[in-house]
């Protein structure tokens, strides 16, 4: 059984901090709702973001991320909502039991990473928000380290 904490990749640098940055600094910052944690892991020129809104057909995906900035507020607001939600376990272990980063393609300084999540997390009124969508994000070496420069998010897991 995995580690959900534990980094997959411990011999193989690139893969190891993309794997960081994707997984245990975007959870605790998410959860902080402190974007400063996570604001210099990304390249802000040419960012896009994609909403796949859940659907397969990808004639429904929404450029809903034209640029950071509007990511930045849209993942600002998603995490001061959740900030302000109560829970009947511990939100940071059920999201990392929940997460999946076990794929990413790397050629030259160019990443493709594929980040699911499939489970949920229990409310304090005993209702379950599910947890289960997919990610694909970009990522580039950009100023000596890894970045994320875009993605397609909130797709179906699996899809199909």
């Amino acid at each position: 059984m995995r580690d959900p904490f534990q980094n997959p990749f411990p011999s193989d640098g690139a893969r190891q901090a993309i794997w960081e940055m994707l997984v245990s600094r975007d959870i605790d910052a998410f959860l902080a709702a402190d974007w400063s944690m996570v604001e210099d892991d990304f390249v802000e020129e040419g960012f896009i973001g994609i909403d796949g809104r859940k659907e397969v057909n990808p004639d429904k995906w929404r450029l809903a991320f034209p640029s950071l900035s509007a990511y930045r507020e849209e993942w600002l607001r998603q995490a001061r909502d959740f900030a302000g939600q109560s829970f009947a376990e511990d939100p940071r272990t059920a999201i990392f039991t929940t997460t999946t980063l076990e794929d990413i393609e790397i050629e030259g300084d160019t990443a493709l990473v594929r980040k699911k999540f499939d489970g949920g997390i229990t409310k304090a009124d005993g209702t379950r928000d599910v947890l289960q969508w997919q990610t694909l994000y970009y990522c580039r070496r950009h100023q000596g380290r890894w970045k994320i420069s875009g993605f397609t998010g909130y797709l179906p897991n699996p899809m199909g």
